[in-house]
């Protein structure tokens, strides 16, 4: 609403090129911009803040894909559209937040080839269509950096806040990057000469940190989605390595490609997120976090438009549950089965036990199909109690229990049209289901049986082209073997650390097939190390996620001081407090009195410090939650009732609520104002 009175507080923000002015008690109000040198006066709704060009400055070459040269980003440079000897307070933050992801980030692209979208989609996707309309969206990683050159494209409203009609010259400047992992491997199984990629495309839906984002949300996007294809390419160019004529090939296949072979692509898609239902792991500074599950029927229509998606797209979901049964997973487990019994029509349990467990295997599928959903197949697998004591070898179980249904979902196969100067494939074979895998985390546990079901299907599509005989396996060829489980080991270490902030756990089983101590040892240290990341680093590095993704745009007023820490100063000192007590302990400890000194004063005062940091370390622990780094741009709602109710609990101290509460008397309110001030979602 316009204010009918002066504004009684003016903000004034100096560039090089204007004055602007705002008030921070009307946030709703229009800036009133003055331009320098010519003092034009305009109204502005717009943000004040300077925009940036993102540009690659540097880019490594990983290998070729059908002739096609991928890169990955190695570094890049922030141009601004403005020079200013003035910074808003907030902004500096936001751009040390986007140079430290552009700079630790696995990016990827290509200018020909797009990296964003499975072969089989590729091959169903129309050529004469710009790259950046034919990229999947969910692996666009850069879309919403790319928003004002789209709308240039395609004649839609600028940031300016202008439309204007269509320009097709600006679709060569949009160049769509993929966030993930890329390994493209020349390679020979048994002498036959191929090239072994494996791709993973993180969606750029939902994207985060291990405990600041989980479950799914209400437009039906999972945490840690993940699409993982592996791709076999024979008779690839003429290069050193040769061509392949295998016993499964006909006639006509025998056209084309090095020494006159077609050039044929195998490919294989997984993909993995977490469980889709309403559900939080909340950091309190205790190792194990919090668990929230809320109730299942409220996440029904986020997880129907989820498999909407997923049924669209691949067909049939075997979906791989391997959380715990036992213990806080429990909950989340029982909560992804309730989801499937309101999903599939007339569903059936069946459960198989052994001398390790009694529910071995946990299937919840459809007895009818009469609807869309009934293309859901839940498969739960008890994976810690099967392969504990190093028993790994029992992961084979769940295979035999998928095995039916990756017969039947079969691969992708297609051969080069080399009269085709598009580049399109001939469709010999399509993959119409996939599996869906998820743990906790979807990292470690997925890894393992995702590698599994990999390594199957390459054995099944090499014997189906006769490069293998019946009987013989993919990893009978041991330097493949060690190439293959080095490469999805490699994988699994960059889901990781994009996730958790560490290397994947048991990458030594997928290196080696073995489990061993040193790699028990070197879990150890990463379960440490995420503790502290989990608790301290991630939520910095959630706000990078949100604000290069676009989920939080920074507000139009200038600075707000988003970032700044309005807890009590006394809640804040205390972990101060703590580390003087126990230096001053320490330091008295080690430091030799002479013997006629008298000791019992700092006896005494290395006592009370004692005493000091005991009861600090006991209220920090107690009050873990308001000690955690949690993100300031988009703070989930749940971490915001928590702060709230620990924040209350501290009031009622009895040694410091007294002081705390009267520093904050009134203020309960802005005390978490940030956590909203200046928020707005991209819905």
């Amino acid at each position: 609403m316009r204010s009918l009175v002066p504004f009684r507080d003016i903000n004034v923000h100096a560039s090089a090129s204007h004055y602007a002015f705002t008030s921070p008690s009307s946030p709703s109000a229009q800036t009133l911009v003055v331009e320098r040198p010519s003092g034009d006066l305009r109204l502005n709704d717009g943000p004040l803040l300077d925009k940036y060009i993102i540009i690659i400055t540097k880019a490594q070459p990983v290998g070729r894909l059908r002739g096609h040269m991928v890169y990955k980003v190695i570094s890049t440079e922030c141009l601004p559209l403005r020079e200013r000897a003035l910074h808003d307070p907030d902004e500096d933050t936001y751009f040390n937040l986007l140079k430290t992801l552009l700079k630790t980030g696995p990016m990827y692209f290509s200018y020909s080839f797009d990296i964003t979208n499975s072969v089989q989609r590729q091959a169903k996707s129309d050529p004469s269509q710009p790259m950046w309309k034919r990229a999947d969206d969910r692996f666009f990683w850069n879309r919403f950096i790319q928003s004002d050159m789209i709308d240039l494209a395609t004649g839609g409203v600028s940031g300016s806040g202008l439309r204007g009609g269509r320009q097709p010259g600006a679709d060569p400047f949009i160049l769509p990057v993929m966030f993930g992992m890329m390994r493209i491997t020349a390679t020979r199984i048994k002498a036959t000469p191929l090239t072994f990629t494996l791709i993973t495309r993180r969606s750029r839906h939902r994207a985060g940190t291990r405990y600041m984002t989980r479950g799914i949300d209400d437009r039906g996007q999972v945490a840690n989605y993940n699409e993982t294809e592996q791709i076999i390419i024979l008779n690839e160019g003429s290069g050193e390595l040769g061509g392949f004529a295998g016993g499964g090939l006909t006639e006509s296949e025998k056209t084309g490609g090095s020494d006159n072979y077609e050039t044929q692509i195998l490919s294989y898609v997984q993909t993995r997120g977490s469980v889709p239902v309403y559900w939080a792991e909340i950091n309190t500074l205790h190792y194990v976090p919090d668990l929230q599950v809320r109730a299942v029927e409220s996440a029904v229509d986020a997880a129907r438009m989820h498999f909407d998606e997923q049924i669209r797209i691949y067909g049939e979901n075997y979906l791989v549950n391997l959380v715990d049964q036992r213990g806080r997973e429990d909950r989340v487990k029982k909560a992804y089965e309730q989801m499937m019994r309101i999903l599939v029509s007339a569903p059936k349990d069946v459960r198989q036990a052994d001398e390790v467990t009694d529910e071995k295997i946990h299937v919840v599928e459809p007895s009818q199909r009469s609807k869309k959903y009934d293309q859901l197949h839940y498969v739960y697998f008890d994976f810690h109690n099967e392969t504990k004591g190093l028993r790994w070898h029992r992961s084979q179980l769940l295979l035999e229990q998928l095995k039916d249904g990756l017969v039947k979902g079969q691969y992708f196969r297609g051969v080069d049209m080399p009269g085709d100067a598009q580049g399109r494939l001939e469709v010999r074979n399509q993959q119409t289901a996939v599996v869906r895998t998820n743990c906790m985390d979807c990292l470690d546990r997925t890894n393992v049986v995702q590698s599994m079901l990999a390594k199957w299907t390459l054995t099944r599509q090499l014997t189906d082209i006769g490069v293998l005989k019946p009987g013989e396996y993919a990893d009978d060829d041991l330097a493949f073997k060690d190439l293959f489980r080095n490469i999805w080991a490699d994988n699994a270490d960059v889901v990781s650390k994009t996730y958790s902030g560490t290397g994947a756990l048991k990458t030594d089983f997928t290196r080696t097939g073995e489990r061993t101590r040193a790699g028990a040892a070197r879990d150890l240290s990463n379960s440490l190390i995420r503790y502290v990341m989990n608790n301290f680093v991630d939520g910095p590095r959630q706000d990078a996620f949100d604000l290069f993704l676009g989920t939080y745009l920074p507000s139009p007023i200038g600075s707000s001081l988003v970032f700044l820490d309005r807890r009590p100063l006394l809640i804040q000192a205390i972990p101060y407090i703590f580390a003087a007590c126990v230096f001053f302990v320490v330091v008295s400890g080690l430091t030799r009195n002479r013997p006629e000194t008298t000791i019992w004063p700092l006896r005494l005062v290395a006592f009370l410090c004692m005493i000091t940091a005991s009861w600090c370390a006991h209220f920090v622990y107690t009050h873990g939650i308001l000690y955690v780094n949690w993100p300031r741009l988009n703070t989930p709602r749940w971490a915001m009732e928590g702060f709230q109710e620990t924040m209350s609990s501290a009031f009622k101290d009895p040694l410091i609520g007294g002081f705390v509460a009267r520093h904050e008397r009134g203020l309960s309110n802005t005390r978490l104002g940030h956590l909203e001030e200046g928020k707005k979602r991209i819905q």
